[in-house]
């Protein structure tokens, strides 16, 4: 895939923390590339028309629930980004069959509509709560993976590729724990779930990356993992506000003491690369293992924020938050 390829691309939920950094990485990288942004939040279309204001970016109000609009939204299109969800882990507990419209049927809209306009490749985000999940969010998210990968068997007398991108914690994206500790720094002491909590963290410009990095190299069936660096909760305290007390409140329902993003059930199917790894659909194994670069990762291998032979310490945890002006 060429930078100068006239594509249109769509990105659902473009107008979240990823999908602007998204957009604006397009704009830049793919000069001569359409953008169809699709969300269903008016206002925030609205500012980020202004902000961006290009002529190569058109936006379309609408809910991935609606198939009828999905379908529209996706006529013409190339490739799609999904990256529209129901994400906070507490409103989806209770407002259980919103989570399930939204992440579970509106990925399946996504599947059907992809199919029907003949898109030629679609990638879709996910998150570490999805293997082995513990919450609703989480199981929707599997549920959602689930969809996209068996979108390959549906597409066999077309075009359309399906994969998935899955990591964990986003540094500056909306709902992000930074603001929430420089918050409570302010009122004088932090709260802490569990002081052993560890979790992956990644910038969204690195999320970005490893979607891009998808659609050039993905066959279809792809569960793609970036191989990014751990730090434990408290540490990440102590970084964003040195001197401050912390308390202990205890793990809320539906929270994982420490992330997992590829579990030892997925290793027979988990191919390693230089910087990310790939979980194949079984069908495809032979074919996405067999290129350069790549070799299978051991039988009983799993991918969890406290084994993770990649740690930030304090330096290079800093380092990142001033690159992303978090400091």
């Amino acid at each position: 895939m060429q930078s100068t390829d006239p594509l249109k691309i769509l990105v659902t939920g473009a107008t979240g923390s990823f999908g602007k950094t998204f957009v604006k990485t397009l704009l830049s990288e793919f000069p001569k590339a359409t953008i169809l942004a699709f969300s269903r939040d008016e206002l925030k279309q609205f500012e980020m028309r202004a902000e961006f204001n290009s002529t190569r970016l058109d936006f379309m109000l609408g809910d991935v629930r609606d198939f009828g609009r999905v379908s529209q939204a996706t006529s013409g299109v190339d490739i799609i980004i999904h990256a529209a969800a129901m994400k906070q882990i507490p409103a989806a507990e209770q407002n259980p069959m919103e989570a399930i419209k939204t992440n579970i049927l509106g990925a399946e809209n996504i599947v059907n509509a992809a199919l029907l306009n003949n898109v030629d490749r679609v990638i879709a985000l996910s998150t570490d709560k999805a293997a082995n999940p513990a919450n609703l969010y989480g199981a929707t998210k599997l549920c959602s993976d689930k969809l996209m990968i068996a979108g390959n068997y549906l597409s066999t007398e077309k075009r359309t590729k399906f994969s998935v991108v899955r990591y964990g914690n986003v540094l500056g994206s909306r709902g992000s724990v930074i603001p929430f500790f420089n918050e409570m720094k302010l009122k004088g002491s932090i709260p802490i779930t569990d002081p052993r909590m560890t979790r992956f963290w990644l910038t969204l410009e690195r999320g970005v990356d490893l979607v891009l990095t998808g659609l050039k190299t993905m066959h279809g069936g792809e569960i793609f993992v970036p191989k990014i660096p751990s730090f434990k909760v408290t540490d990440v305290a102590r970084v964003v506000a040195p001197g401050t007390p912390t308390h202990v409140i205890g793990i809320r329902p539906g929270e994982k003491l420490h992330e997992v993003m590829i579990t030892e059930d997925d290793s027979i199917y988990t191919v390693e690369f230089e910087n990310h790894y790939a979980i194949l659909s079984p069908q495809l194994l032979k074919i996405s293992s067999s290129g350069k670069n790549s070799k299978m990762v051991p039988e009983g291998f799993s991918y969890r924020s406290d084994t993770n032979s990649w740690w930030h310490t304090d330096e290079t945890f800093k380092t990142v938050l001033s690159e992303i002006n978090l400091v």
